[in-house]
């Protein structure tokens, strides 16, 4: 599959049906292919399952009626902490069908973080794994959670998913929904402070649909579902389930794999090659691990290579190109929004780019302060019209963040990149990681690119660390790969090489060594940590 970039931006409408809902999108793929396999689960155990489309529309409505039956009406919140798990999407479409709102977590959260989602959203259910249990239990008491429903074996105080929904009737009369009607309430990583509720209605999954299926992951309705097998890595807990488990495999009626178990590159590739995985979806650290591999090694049946989270380095496209025969394709988008930016098939890939805006959505760069486009060459911050429905359209009962966010004609997404002449974007980071130094607006993730691009470094984050007569100067903090240790001699190699990779005017004047780089649960380098680490080093 490869788009006419151009005509596909000038001929793009939003259609959205009246009567679109994610249950609603359930009920019509068992009708129209109930025999499909909609997912297939595996785990590092060896253990296999397997839900049918129509097997999940039966279990949604099951499900449904369980929850009405505890009391869970329309509008009320249903938390989840679940791994990866055959019956994660009847525990989400579930909830959805009785109108409730879902609030998924991730398993890799701590209890206060599981305290704070609960209170501050007044979640009354919590459905939860086995082996997470321990972590609700602590905090229970101090939340609004009246309902706990584990999924696995007994707790005690719990009641047990698979007895409330035995012998339960596979038809549900929920209430009526729409695609204006509440879905989930997902939570940002907390990478500035604290994590934000953010509102998303049934209309964001058909954005998915509409724009990640075709202009990420190249579906559209000549591809033949029967002949592929997506698999996108994420947490159940992540906005980016809903990018692309649900948004963009459910929603389209293709089999998808997931995956439970620890991820370890070679073991992926081996799962990879085992299931005959046509389609991935992995993040930046993923690919770059995978490249460390001998890929040779492996018989992929890849035709398609997906990266989000983090922009990709080269490395790893390189890597994959000439061994896999694939180039991966990186996307942008948030917790907020649907994918903004992409490398849409047939786009000639540019190492470091995000790739260019996604049909429909009307994203463009602005200025920082003033609402106009900042010209070719030039950063400013990602930013998408306030009407588009491809993002969400308020905070979970927080006015004060929705007339901050919505008060003008664009949702500034906080992100700053750069555009060439060929209309492909760049990031350069948070606007509050932005590295000023005598004048020079600097990015971190092209430091970070050229960092990393060396071979004594595994990882890399660039800050702005004070200085008397520049302002700033870009300090570097350096994870060494194995076989290297930190020394004067290895800085200043460092330095020399950046110096070639990039403007030497970006290239870090301070070095440090650490053995890992703070990040959010969700992996995202927490750079504030970093900042604010140089601030009180000079007393700032």
């Amino acid at each position: 599959m490869a788009l006419d970039y151009d005509h596909e931006r000038e001929s793009f409408e939003w259609d959205i049906p009246a009567d679109y809902s994610l249950p609603a999108v359930a009920e019509e793929h068992a009708d129209a292919i109930g025999d499909r396999i909609a997912v297939h689960f595996r785990d590092e155990a060896g253990t296999e399952a397997s839900r049918t489309y129509a097997e999940v529309r039966d279990d949604m409505n099951r499900f449904a009626t369980a929850l009405a039956e505890l009391g869970v009406d329309e509008g009320d919140r249903v938390m989840h902490l679940m791994p990866r798990h055959p019956d994660i999407f009847a525990i989400q479409l579930g909830a959805a069908k009785r109108g409730a709102l879902l609030v998924p977590c991730s398993s890799m959260l701590k209890p206060k973080d599981i305290r704070f989602r609960a209170t501050d959203c007044e979640a009354t259910t919590v459905v939860c794994h086995a082996d997470l249990t321990e972590m609700v239990d602590e905090v229970v008491a101090d939340t609004p959670i009246e309902n706990r429903i584990v999924v696995g074996d007994a707790v005690e105080g719990w009641e047990r998913f698979d007895d409330l929904v035995a012998g339960k009737p596979i038809e549900h009369e929920g209430p009526t929904l729409g695609p204006q009607d509440p879905l989930s309430i997902n939570y940002t990583s907390g990478t500035t402070g604290q994590p934000k509720p953010v509102l998303h209605r049934h209309r964001w999954t058909y954005a998915f649909n509409r724009v990640n299926a075709r202009y990420w992951w190249g579906i559209d309705d000549d591809t033949d579902l029967d002949d592929e097998l997506l698999w996108a890595t994420t947490g159940t807990g992540w906005a980016k389930w809903f990018w692309s488990p649900i948004g963009v495999a459910f929603t389209s009626g293709a089999t998808q794999l997931l995956y439970q178990g620890e991820f370890d590159p070679a073991t992926f590739l081996d799962v990879l090659e085992r299931e005959g995985v046509t389609k991935l979806c992995a993040v930046p650290t993923q690919y770059r691990m995978f490249a460390q591999e001998d890929l040779s090694q492996w018989d992929l049946s890849l035709r398609d290579a997906l990266s989000a989270g983090e922009p990709l380095n080269r490395e790893p496209i390189e890597a994959f190109e000439q061994e896999v025969g694939v180039t991966p394709r990186d996307g942008y988008g948030q917790t907020e929004t649907v994918a903004l930016v992409t490398n849409y098939p047939g786009i000639d890939v540019k190492p470091g780019s995000m790739g260019r805006p996604a049909p429909g959505m009307g994203t463009t760069i602005i200025d920082t302060q003033e609402e106009v486009e900042v010209d070719t060459g030039e950063i400013g911050e990602i930013a998408v019209p306030v009407d588009c429905p491809g993002i969400f359209d308020g905070y979970y009962e927080k006015p004060h963040l929705d007339e901050q966010t919505f008060s003008g004609d664009y949702y500034r997404t906080g992100d700053l990149a750069s555009r060439d002449a060929d209309g492909y974007f760049f990031f350069e980071g948070r606007a509050d990681d932005i590295i000023i130094s005598a004048g020079y607006r600097i990015g971190p993730f092209e430091v970070e690119d050229a960092l990393v691009a060396h071979e004594a470094v595994t990882e890399a984050a660039a800050v702005g660390s004070p200085h008397d007569e520049r302002g700033q100067v870009v300090k570097a903090y350096v994870v060494l790969a194995e076989g290297h240790e930190g020394s004067e001699d290895l800085i200043a190699e460092i330095q020399d090489f950046v110096k070639e990779e990039t403007a030497p005017y970006k290239y870090p004047r301070r070095i440090e060594f650490v053995d890992e780089l703070p990040k959010t649960s969700s992996g995202k380098i927490r750079r504030i940590e970093l900042r604010e680490e140089e601030q009180a080093a000079f007393g700032e």
